[in-house]
């Protein structure tokens, strides 16, 4: 007798396992039982019902928190009524992981499947499934395309709103897509490179049996092709993060207790499984340990896996041929090895030290990352289905610039400024950073600024631009009038960044004043005022810490944290934060260590929080770090830039924690850094060409209100300038008005710097942000910068006044068939690496330096070069 199928064929121990899970939630949740679970009250399916409660059983803290059941009964029958007109047959395991979860990254959680499947539907509904993925891309690319941003992850409706975004979101809306469509999709992502500093996100997608690659929002005639598949090759770890107990077929990094994190490296490079055997000094397993693996990026050793010990003290770790450092704790008791992919498979780390190195301890590391390798050689596209994908990509474009141009422009702004009273420069930098949320805030300014004067204004002064793109009328009305209603006294360098800004970390901005302030009876709200400590007691004793998904730590709002009575840490900070500035007391996370603080007399204290605390308990005294020029070093020492060649970490519970200085602060020498007495590490990095990392560790102690210095120290890289070739100056280049010189005319006398761009994809985008980054150490040495675009590359919404911060010897030049570009150029690893190409000259138009593709700080690098010169 056949056993029947159940639902979803989900065997009787797997739904039990669901149902012990979603009943562990409602637990968690019963605060919010009525606005989350009524849903289950609606007459529902077998299939209804399981995935509902699938969705609970795996549904973060700060979702149950933030989101009412209804949201999620709505997404469950949309998803399964796509999966129902679609013609696409997918197995009910892929079904389950790929298609019907509602939240791909950190994203608010909006209500958009519907929405996208309507204008994807009737396009994909008769092709092959495999076509059906690219012309999902296509369309994401007609909508949104790169830009980089903060580390906020916007929604797809907002991107698609906004019409871009970082590659995070990017990716977060092409699997939205595909999703809409019934695909399997989920997205990808190397948690930091290890050849170059930064990250990088894209899409898998399933289609008949395989899983395959595409670059979201940058589509390609094919798939499995995109410029970042050259870096791919050289990559430590590509994850993704699955809302179950998924058990393959993938190799499986961590199995935690609410979400699983795969592997999927081995599908872009070649790996090594590394086995870590943790012992104390006895000699025996160490259970539980907490072993990371810790890859240089940025400046840091950041961990790009965390990996609990088994019971035999065991932690294994598939990962590519550079070399990490691995560093195992478990209460305060560590042991750190440097090892190298290529030559290693096992290593013993003995937990046998419970401080850091000596003060003075000075290590060097030199940090290798994989080789460059080629890829399988694929075969030719013809030349119609190029011309076709070509003609895709300009329709594209002017899809997205025709959207674009409904955004509210200047004269509009200047308009409304000036019969609102208020600057119409300030007026038009708010309008253009809100781009397709325009209209929102210019009605927000009508309404806001007759009740309040210029604060409405300054309200939107004081948010970050992202906030300015899907944060809405009632939300903006709540903050303004809810700040000024608590002003009391305060001055304005207080009451603005610390009461009239809603913005406490990187949380999504909702309302929350008129919440907070009707929360407390009048003698709660005086006590907490009179002494921000009693607030403190207040959430400590009556909210739980409860930690699940790490990448969403405070991202929980602060009402729907309040009414959940539980939370990370990070999102009850958060909320503390918000208490305090809807009831008038200046409250801030501190910009460094990132702790609760309010202000008494003036000054910041910490609050004293006892439940979820790691490290040292206890407030300490903060003492002031000098950072000093090494004045024995080269005269060419870098530049102090923080998470660019230099950082600091505190050693915490046997793991060193980098303090979070502001990026791209690069002016540091002699500034004083308040940090908290304890056990340091500063680490500094110097990048050579090939991708390796010259590293110095250098240990030492802060101590109580004592001023210490010390001189940062860079190991020496000694470089040569070599000759590659040597270009024709006699070659003709038109002018972007179309006239045509030849390249002496562009160049001058002391070198250049020349690069052949794509304007449209994120490395040459990523490129540009570098010039503009780098313009006043371009300023001083006065050389050309020449920016060449094909005719093939050149697109109708790329025009050169949209980039008013480069160098002011920058000059954009059409190279109608590339002729210019060397031959050099053109072998099959820089071909395939593509645009930008990057190529540093002399006076006597050698070629001294070059890169090609996707590679961050190129050029810092040339720039140092071309000073050298």
């Amino acid at each position: 007798m056949l056993t029947p199928t159940s639902v979803f064929s989900l065997s009787q121990e797997a739904l039990a396992f669901i149902e012990q899970k979603f009943q562990a939630k409602k637990q968690l949740a019963r605060s919010r039982e009525q606005q989350l679970f009524h849903v289950f009250e609606h007459e529902l399916t077998a299939e209804e019902a399981w995935a509902l409660k699938l969705l609970f059983a795996y549904m973060p803290a700060n979702d149950l928190a933030d989101y009412n059941g209804e949201l999620f009964f709505n997404h469950v029958r949309t998803m399964l009524q796509i999966r129902r007109d679609m013609p696409w047959q997918v197995p009910d395991h892929l079904f389950l992981h790929f298609v019907l979860p509602y939240r791909v990254n950190t994203e608010n959680i909006e209500e958009h499947r519907h929405i996208i499947h309507e204008q994807l539907a009737e396009r994909t509904r008769n092709l092959p499934m495999k076509e059906a993925i690219l012309e999902a891309n296509y369309w994401c690319h007609e909508v949104a395309t790169y830009i980089g941003s903060d580390l906020r992850t916007i929604s797809p409706l907002t991107m698609m709103r906004n019409a871009r975004g970082r590659c995070g979101e990017e990716s977060t809306l092409a699997v939205a897509a595909l999703r809409s469509i019934g695909i399997p999709a989920r997205q990808v992502y190397t948690p930091r490179w290890a050849h170059c500093d930064d990250n990088h996100a894209w899409v898998e997608a399933w289609a008949d049996g395989e899983w395959y690659f595409i670059g979201a929002c940058e589509p390609e005639a094919r798939h499995n092709q995109g410029w970042f598949g050259p870096p791919a090759r050289r990559a430590m770890l590509i994850n993704t993060r699955i809302f179950a107990n998924y058990e393959g077929p993938e190799d499986i990094t961590l199995a935690d207790e609410w979400f699983t994190e795969i592997n999927v490296l081995e599908n872009y490079a070649p790996t090594k499984t590394i086995t870590v055997h943790v012992q104390d000094v006895c000699g025996q397993p160490v259970h539980a340990a907490e072993v990371q693996f810790q890859l240089y990026n940025m400046a840091e050793f950041y961990p790009i896996a965390s990996i609990p010990s088994n019971a035999q003290g065991e932690a294994s770790f598939k990962t590519g041929l550079g070399d990490l450092i691995i560093r195992a704790a478990k209460d305060g008791i560590w042991g750190e090895m440097k090892i190298s992919m290529a030559n290693c498979e096992h290593i013993e780390l003995v937990l046998n030290q419970e401080d850091q190195p000596l003060v003075g301890t000075i290590v060097d590391y030199d940090m290798v990352p994989p080789p460059a390798r080629e890829g399988e050689v694929m075969e030719d596209l013809s030349e119609a289905r190029i011309e076709r994908h070509n003609k895709r990509l300009e329709e594209g474009i002017a899809i997205r610039a025709h959207y674009e141009a409904t955004f509210l422009n200047e004269e509009a702004a200047r308009k409304l400024g000036e019969s609102l009273d208020l600057s119409a420069d300030r007026v038009w930098n708010v309008l253009q950073t809100a781009r397709g949320n325009s209209a929102e805030i210019a009605a927000y300014l009508s309404k806001a600024t007759p009740l309040y004067g210029e604060w409405a204004l300054r309200l939107l002064e004081c948010v970050h631009d992202k906030d300015l793109i899907d944060t809405f009328l009632p939300t903006l009305i709540d903050h303004v009038a809810g700040a000024l209603a608590v002003r009391g006294e305060l001055t304005e360098d207080v009451f603005i960044p610390y009461i009239l800004c809603p913005r406490v970390h990187y949380e999504m901005i909702t309302p929350y004043r008129t919440f907070f302030q009707q929360a407390f009876t009048s003698e709660e709200v005086e006590l907490f005022r009179e002494d921000p400590t009693k607030l403190v007691q207040f959430i400590d004793e009556a909210w739980d810490i409860w930690n699940d998904l790490p990448n969403l730590q405070g991202k929980g709002t602060a009402v729907g944290t309040f009414e959940l009575r539980a939370g990370d840490r990070s999102s009850l900070d958060i909320m503390f934060v918000s208490i305090c500035r809807s009831l008038g007391i200046p409250a801030r996370l501190h910009p460094i260590e990132a702790k609760p603080q309010f202000m008494v007399n003036g000054h910041f204290v910490d609050a004293p929080f006892t439940k979820g605390i790691v490290g040292n308990e206890a407030a300490v005294a903060n003492g002031t770090l000098i950072i000093l020029r090494d004045q024995a070093a080269a005269s060419d020492q870098p530049a102090a830039a923080y998470y660019e060649n230099f950082t600091i970490a505190r050693l915490e519970n046997g793991f060193y924690k980098t303090l979070s200085y502001p990026h791209g602060a690069n002016n540091l020498y002699d500034t004083p850094l308040e940090m908290e007495q304890g056990a340091y590490r500063l680490t500094t990095g110097i990048r050579l060409k090939d991708g390796t990392v010259l590293t110095k560790l250098t240990y030492f102690e802060m101590t109580e209100v004592e001023e210490t210095k010390l001189v940062m120290k860079y190991r020496q890289a000694t470089q040569d300038i070599p000759v590659y070739g040597k270009v024709d100056r006699f070659e003709k280049l038109a002018t972007w008005d179309g006239s045509e010189q030849i390249f002496a005319e562009f160049l001058g006398s002391q070198g250049a710097y020349v690069a052949w761009l794509e304007p449209e994809r994120e490395p040459s985008k990523h490129l540009l942000r570098e010039l503009s980054e780098l313009k006043h150490e371009f300023d001083m040495i006065d050389a050309p910068i020449i920016l060449v675009v094909g005719d093939k590359q050149w697109t109708t919404s790329f025009q050169p006044a949209d980039y008013p911060n480069l160098p002011a010897r920058t000059l954009f030049v059409r190279d109608s068939t590339y002729h210019l570009l060397p031959e050099l150029f053109t072998v099959a690893q820089s071909s395939e690496a593509g645009f930008p190409h990057l190529m540093i000259l002399d006076r006597d138009d050698q070629i001294r330096y070059m890169s090609s593709g996707y590679k961050i700080a190129a050029s810092k690098e040339a720039m140092q070069i071309l000073s050298r010169m």
